[in-house]
């Protein structure tokens, strides 16, 4: 479809700290004992999408991630690895390797997105309405966005999540008005101007922006020329481009620009926008009907540009790895009700074991885990709903519940694991008792131990 896509993959990221380290950044992560990135690559290669540019912060977390495409996909995807300066942004990464964009459109993902909805369906929705930006939305999940998601293991006091306040043609296909983040307090507000403009709006807080984007590249790379101080692709670059299309429409309506500064406040009841509110003057033309030339058919003016949405179904599974908590939903998820995910594994029960694993006697793996390959444990070892990586050795009498245990661990026997991510090459001598703890890669637990709510990691030289 001649587009070009760029990941944004990340590279250190502080609210993962102490999973991603130098040797492990963010687009390695595990998620069922596959880097975070394999499942986006796997999404794009699926649609037949495979003209990519990888972009990593840092030059040393790029090598690794190279080095794991190469291996992982070679032959497969036509991949190029970029490495950016950490805390430009996202907008910033863009900005950094506008010269690589040479393609009419631009799909513009997050390397972090666990999600089975086709990116190529994202492309087509774009190109199909000509928009210049078209945003995937899909359903704010169950405990709420992960945008400020907890560090700890299972949070018991939820903190509200922040939401999107989005508008919508009643067709919902264009974006008509989007507020994040820190911008929604306990009002919105929506200018005059605007409700007059578009004639019919639907107002949606149930729906969460993914970071999945297509843009036309020369309006993308316009913006980002003049707008030097935009950092952000979801906070700065689509509220721009929605504004300043409805700034044209009013315009073509001949609505005074004096009406800027009134606003039609839409009150939250309980975190949530009245859904579906219709407002005035229901027979305006559609947003995007009015014609390009001036009244009398003479003097063209300029025509409004389109701003789309793709709304995924609110079956899909769409979440992003961006908090601890957020790992550890995404792991439990894939070896779970979004096993589909792991298409290319194949397993007669209601969990994955590896190749040749070694189990002692009486030792059991519950269902929805994941035993990686050459692992061992011991006698009576009970494993719930938890990932173990590959080459682990674990003692006896060890229990395993509701955990992440990354690759070449050692686990002396009588540990009890709850709650916790233990890190690659993390040594936990015997009788150690995690709960709702993270350990760092490379640590050793002393033995007798006991932890809890506890970040645990060496410290960086």
């Amino acid at each position: 479809m001649d587009f070009q896509v760029v990941i944004l993959a990340g590279g250190t990221s502080k609210n993962l700290n102490p999973l991603v380290s130098k040797e492990v950044p963010k687009p390695l992560l595990p998620v069922a004992n596959r880097p975070v990135l394999y499942y986006v690559l796997h999404q794009l290669e699926q649609s037949n999408l495979k003209d990519l540019i990888v972009v990593v912060e840092g030059e040393d977390s790029a090598l690794l991630v190279g080095g794991w495409i190469s291996g992982t996909f070679v032959d497969r995807l036509h991949v190029e690895i970029a490495a950016v300066p950490e805390d430009i942004g996202t907008a910033g990464a863009i900005r950094a390797i506008s010269h690589h964009l040479t393609a009419k459109d631009i799909l513009v993902v997050s390397g972090d997105l666990v999600s089975d909805v086709p990116p190529g369906a994202v492309a087509a929705t774009h190109r199909r309405h000509d928009a210049v930006v078209t945003a995937m939305l899909c359903s704010v999940p169950v405990s709420g966005p992960s945008e400020s998601g907890s560090s700890g293991g299972k949070d018991k006091t939820k903190k509200p999540g922040r939401y999107n306040i989005i508008g919508l043609d009643p067709g919902k296909q264009f974006l008509l008005h989007i507020a994040t983040g820190a911008e929604i307090e306990k009002d919105a507000r929506l200018q005059k101007r605007i409700v007059r403009a578009v004639g019919q709006m639907e107002i949606r807080s149930d729906l969460m922006d993914a970071h999945m984007y297509a843009f036309k590249r020369y309006v993308l790379q316009e913006v980002l020329d003049q707008k030097d101080t935009f950092q952000s692709l979801r906070e700065d670059v689509l509220p721009y481009l929605v504004r300043s299309q409805l700034k044209s429409e009013a315009l073509l309506n001949g609505i005074p620009q004096a009406e800027e500064n009134g606003n039609e406040k839409v009150r939250s009841q309980n975190n949530q926008v009245m859904v579906s509110r219709i407002l005035s003057n229901a027979s305006t033309p559609s947003f995007h009907e009015l014609c390009s030339v001036g009244p009398d058919g003479s003097a063209p003016i300029q025509r409004t540009h389109k701003c789309c949405a793709y709304i995924a179904s609110s079956s899909s599974y769409c979440v992003r790895l961006n908090s601890i908590q957020a790992f550890m939903d995404i792991n439990r998820d894939v070896t779970g009700e979004a096993d589909h995910l792991l298409s290319d594994t194949s397993s007669d029960r209601n969990n994955i074991v590896g190749p040749s694993p070694k189990l002692g006697t009486k030792t059991t793996v519950g269902p929805h885990c994941m035993l990686g390959e050459g692992s061992e444990m011991g006698d009576k070892c009970q494993v719930k709903r938890s990932v173990i990586g590959r080459h682990c050795r674990i003692g006896s009498h060890v229990k395993v519940v509701n955990s992440i245990v990354m690759n070449h661990v050692t686990i002396g026997d009588g540990c009890i694991i709850q709650g916790s991510v233990i890190c690659s090459n993390v040594q936990l001598q015997e009788r150690v008792v995690l709960k709702d703890c993270q350990v760092g890669a490379g640590f050793v637990v002393t033995a007798g131990s006991e932890y809890k709510g506890e970040s645990l990691a060496r410290k960086e030289k």
